[in-house]
């Protein structure tokens, strides 16, 4: 029997059902719960509806609702009916309710778990993917309240709705009775419902950028009378761009007699403006702004980007002020870039775009660019644009995107743009910080297996302006985490850059295996070491001398490519001085042609003091990267160990000086070969004015070249008979009753993870001597003694573990020691445990982080880890062959492959615990924290030997949940 306060809780407004939506044209509105306060509104959305849907909706005419449909449509309980309303501008635009019914399909409460379900979406705004949003929604809140299944009954002739319901991806049936097509689909996520959610949300994000980046017309807000200033600066850059689209100025200040600024039409507000502005770039004090957004929401502008500063980055009063500003703009179904934004540039000759403080278009090109510091974007741009100095030449820019504060949109939205953009081939991004990192990671494992993405990652806190779940992972664990998901992790702005260039330029090499050419031997030897320190293969480096001539360089460069040893090549050249030296062009085409003859393998230069080589190598206008291919006798992908060479003996093998030939002119392949490169162009060479930067950059695309191929087949996650899901379900449960948090004890956590097949060696307390004399008879000799008190937990290096007693008397005496060293058996936490076989300490941990999600880590137990930070991680559910690259990934993992004669240990038993583990809280997500230390990985089979494991009520996955904008 319910109690009143019980009752009171139903009829309690659930507000987390609030949020915010990208729909399919890229427009955003807002889902909430209908309340008895909507009754104006629900009426007013009714009238604007069609007779036809109408009809649709109740299979009949029906013109106007009754007050008693308006009643039954807004008093709802939030338990067995609900209603959600999708609005814009307050103003509802669709409906949906379900109402909980029984096995007779009349109405019902828990525990009956079936509930119909209907939709009303306006006329207008049908085709926007507003029905399919609101089922996710629905779906979701039906779940949260023990619905496990719905049912809707369509008229035929209703083939929108029909389609809404048979794409979701759920599991369904259908009938057809009595003229009515009748739906049941079960509400349970699907592999093929999550991967239709994702779908949509790609798509709806992707054109909800293009929107900010390839506008029709632009309005600049706070354009100055007088030259300078932001705005004045800003329309500045669009006009001299060339922006091809209409292009307005406004300002409220502006006398009533001016029509233009600088040729440039001019308004008092946007509401004047004639015809439709897709985007407004705001530069008005941050007190005008929601004045601004107001008008341009009412004049249905689709997008802002907002220069404006004292926002979040000012403090508490400024972050309540960025909160209104996207509750504001959002209300109106516009997406914010900014505040405190530098801008937004498109480079596409059809767009020519550039709504941001750079006083230059960069040059065209195939680089997306993502910054979120302003600064970091001009020194970015910088980079890429200018000539000389760092890697020169010119390289060209697809989109650019300063997102300031990134209130709305984000890194997350512009990778969903670049993913399937046709004009951008690279993606760098410099990341102050990572506000949805498990979003971040999905999404950047899928950009990375279509085009390489290169990030810098802030490694201090969030800048002010920030908003960022809290991560309990250390900077490390996530940028291995990042890199698993394919990204090229780099350190700096220069190798970010050193890295787009080489990718952009240059195709992936299929392997690790570096011939090394050029006319210093020094320079050579240099960049050799450069290529042992990162994990390349290098071959001698081959010396031209100095008196190398551009025919040498021709030939060393086309031989080293049709080397069927040899992945990709670096060439060293120094200024030469000599009658017979080569010019800067002379030699840039030299190797230009080389290349071309081979394109499937890259090419690096290493230059000192050569500026009008970087040039000349650079002259070409395109930056498309050329198609991975095998170059003409090209081996497979070699074994990535390094090959050994001491300092002392690296031989430098020398070629004679031939008889003049002329090397052949530059020849760009026909555009029908599958590795030609684009028609704009031959292919660039990228040169870079120290060997370790080159070097850098070319084992990053290595590594990235290794993933991508991997990727193509990531495994499986492998079905065991003998684990018992339901039954640890259950234990589980139970445990969590106790409370809502703990660390459960030495006998439930044996009996949890023995339900997933990992069997934990039993460890007998041993109060006294007796007691440990009692359990080691049970277990049988020979035994271990140990301290389990935390300072002395596995610290055999302490004192505190004494192994292989082989009888009573070792025992006592080992007792005796330990009490006497560390103090009383109370204080010691003394227990007894069978040996185990000999082998290698390790140690496995799995951790549910609010902001990444489930994350697996493997180390060696000890200093290696503890001291060294010698971990390797993986995303849960680990696959086969992640577990494999697991054990591998780690600095010390020789000792696990019979390092210095030592005897290989089972590996893949190990392998299979970590499988294990990864099941174990994959399967559970209230299992937040799992630890076996030590395991000991025998020659054969692995022996846990400590376990502990910690139970919580399972955090928020909000990426099986329905599409949401971050919540302000």
């Amino acid at each position: 029997m319910q109690s009143p306060a019980d009752r009171h809780d139903r009829h309690e407004y659930p507000a987390h059902w609030e949020a915010d939506v990208v729909l399919r044209d890229g427009g955003t509105a807002r889902i909430r719960p209908i309340t008895v306060d909507d009754a104006d509104r629900l009426i007013s959305f009714y009238e604007q509806v069609s007779d036809e849907s109408k009809y649709y909706r109740f299979f009949a005419p029906y013109p106007r609702l009754s007050a008693k449909d308006v009643h039954r449509f807004t008093h709802h309980d939030f338990v067995d009916r609900v209603g959600l309303a999708a609005t814009i501008g307050g103003e509802f635009i669709a409906t949906v309710r379900y109402d909980r019914i029984g096995a007779d399909g009349l109405p019902a409460s828990a525990p009956a778990d079936e509930a119909e379900v209907a939709f009303l979406v306006q006329d207008a705004h049908q085709g926007r993917g507003v029905a399919s949003a609101l089922l996710e929604h629905i779906a979701a809140v039906a779940r949260e309240r023990g619905i496990r299944r719905f049912a809707a009954e369509v008229l035929p002739a209703n083939t929108k709705m029909i389609k809404v319901f048979t794409d979701a991806g759920y599991t369904q049936q259908r009938s057809f009775e009595d003229g009515v097509v009748r739906l049941e689909f079960d509400l349970e996520p699907t592999d093929r419902s999550v991967a239709v959610q994702h779908a949509r949300e790609q798509r709806a994000e992707a054109r909800s950028v293009r929107r900010l980046l390839a506008p029709g017309s632009v309005a600049v807000v706070g354009v100055g009378r007088a030259p300078g200033g932001v705005g004045r600066s800003v329309l500045g850059n669009l006009r001299d761009a060339g922006y091809t689209g209409s292009l307005h100025a406004v300002n409220q200040a502006f006398p009533e007699d001016l029509k233009e600024v600088d040729g440039v039409p001019a308004y008092h507000s946007v509401r004047d403006i004639e015809g439709a502005v897709d985007l407004a770039v705001v530069a008005v004090p941050a007190d005008h702004v929601p004045t601004v957004v107001s008008e341009c929401g009412e004049h249905g502008v689709q997008g802002l980007v907002v220069l404006s500063a004292g926002y979040a980055e000012s403090g508490p009063e400024g972050r309540e002020r960025q909160r209104a500003l996207v509750r504001l703009a959002r209300a109106y179904g516009m997406r914010i870039i900014g505040p405190n934004a530098f801008g937004v540039i498109n480079t596409a000759p059809d767009v020519r775009l550039n709504a941001s403080l750079a006083p230059e278009m960069p040059r065209p090109g195939r680089i997306g660019l993502f910054a979120q510091s302003g600064a970091i974007g001009i020194a970015l741009l910088s980079r890429l644009h200018r000539r000389g100095g760092g890697v020169t030449g010119v390289t060209g820019v697809s989109t650019f995107v300063s997102a300031g504060n990134r209130a709305d949109v984000s890194g997350n939205d512009v990778l969903q743009y670049w993913y399937d953009d046709p004009e951008t081939d690279v993606v760098l991004m410099y990341l102050e910080s990572i506000g949805n990192p498990r979003k971040f990671t999905r999404l950047a494992r899928r950009t990375a297996a279509a085009k390489p993405l290169v990030v810098v990652q802030g490694v201090g806190s969030a800048p002010q302006g920030h908003a960022v779940r809290a991560t309990r992972l250390p900077h490390e664990t996530v940028s291995a985490l990042l890199r698993q998901a394919g990204v090229i992790r780099v350190d700096t702005i220069t190798e970010l850059v050193d890295a787009g260039l080489l990718l952009a330029r240059q195709p992936l090499p299929a392997g690790p295996r570096v011939a090394i050419l050029g006319n210093s031997e020094s320079l050579g030897v240099l960049t050799y070491d450069r290529c042992l320190a990162e994990g390349l293969r290098p071959s001698h480096p081959l010396d031209l001398t100095t008196a190398a001539t551009a025919e040498d360089f021709h030939r060393a460069l086309s031989r080293a490519l049709a080397d069927e040893t040899c992945d990709a090549v670096v060439v060293a050249a120094i200024p030469a001085i000599g009658e017979g030296s080569p010019g800067d062009a002379e030699l840039a085409e030299a190797l230009r042609s080389a290349a071309a003859a081979v394109p499937g393998k890259p090419v690096l230069v290493v230059h000192v003091e050569l500026g009008g080589l970087a040039e000349a190598l650079s002259a070409a206008a395109s930056t498309a990267p050329q198609a991975v291919g095998k170059a003409p006798g090209a081996a497979g992908v070699a074994h990535p160990h390094p090959r050994s060479a001491s300092p002392e003996h690296r031989p430098v093998e020398r070629l004679p000086t031939p008889e003049a030939e002329r090397p052949p002119t530059a020849v760009a392949a026909s555009d029908e070969s599958p590795e030609s490169p684009t028609p704009e162009g031959t292919r660039l060479i990228p040169a870079y004015p120290a060997a370790e930067r080159a070097v850098r950059a070319l084992a990053e695309a290595v590594r990235y070249g290794q993933w991508q191929r991997e990727a193509a087949d990531p495994g499986k996650v492998p079905e065991y008979d003998d684990i018992d899901e339901k039954g640890a379900a259950q234990l589980i449960g139970g445990l969590l009753e106790r409370g809502q948090g703990l660390s459960i004890g030495e006998a439930e956590t044996c009996e949890l993870l023995d339900m997933y097949g990992i069997r934990v060696r039993r460890a007998l307390p041993a109060p006294t001597p007796d007691a440990a004399a009692e359990a080691a008879r049970a277990l049988g000799y020979p035994v271990a003694l140990k301290a389990t008190a935390p300072h002395l937990r596995h610290r055999a290096d302490l004192g505190g573990v004494r192994l292989d007693l082989a009888d009573e008397e070792q025992l006592r005496r080992s007792y005796a020691e330990l009490t006497e060293l560390f103090g009383r058996p109370e204080e010691l936490r003394p227990v007894v445990q069978g040996m185990a076989p000999r082998g290698v300490d390790t140690v496995v941990r799995a951790v549910i982080d609010p902001a990444a999600g489930a994350v697996l880590s493997f180390g060696l137990a000890g200093a290696a880890s503890q001291l060294l930070g010698d971990m390797a991680h993986r995303l849960v559910p680990v696959t086969d062959r992640e577990a494999t690259s697991l054990v591998r990934s780690i600095r010390t993992a020789p000792l696990l492959f019979g390092w210095r004669g030592s005897t290989p240990v089972d590996t893949p038993a190990l392998e299979e615990l970590l499988l294990r583990v990864s099941r174990l809280v994959d399967d559970h997500p209230e299992v937040v924290a799992v630890t076996l230390e030590p395991v000991v990985v025998a020659q054969q089979g692995v022996s846990v030997l400590g376990a502990t494991v910690r139970l919580a009520p399972p955090p928020a996955r909000d990426d099986l949940g329905p599409r949401t904008l971050p919540a302000y």
